[in-house]
């Protein structure tokens, strides 16, 4: 698993010569509905074992949560189950807000 800074993760979504990343967005609804990155999917946490199998294995997966311990956590567990493009969104979507959009919600 890689670490992926807010900016980082923000080149790449905007950088037309690269497939963009699969955004699996792990934290709870009510979370989610406050604020989240635009295209990224809601799988809380507490379901990835059970929906895993719905990602590529090969295709590259940003994972994200609030401050980035929810998504290290569950980056660990995907890899564990065969995902070999795997990256933790360092400071989560409160790091998005911080370093790329200042309009974004917070909580």
């Amino acid at each position: 698993m890689q670490q992926l800074s807010p900016r980082a993760l923000a080149e790449w979504l905007a950088d037309e010569s690269r497939a963009k990343p699969h955004l699996l967005d792990v934290r709870e609804a009510w979370e989610y509905d406050i604020c989240h990155i635009a295209d990224a999917q809601l799988m809380p946490m507490a379901s990835v074992p059970m929906r895993a199998e719905e990602l590529e294995p090969d295709a590259p997966v940003v994972v994200i949560c609030h401050h980035g311990a929810r998504s290290m956590q569950v980056a660990y567990f995907l890899e564990r189950h065969g995902l070999t493009q795997v990256f933790n969104l360092a400071g989560g979507v409160a790091g998005w807000a911080e370093q790329v959009d200042p309009t974004m919600p917070r909580y």
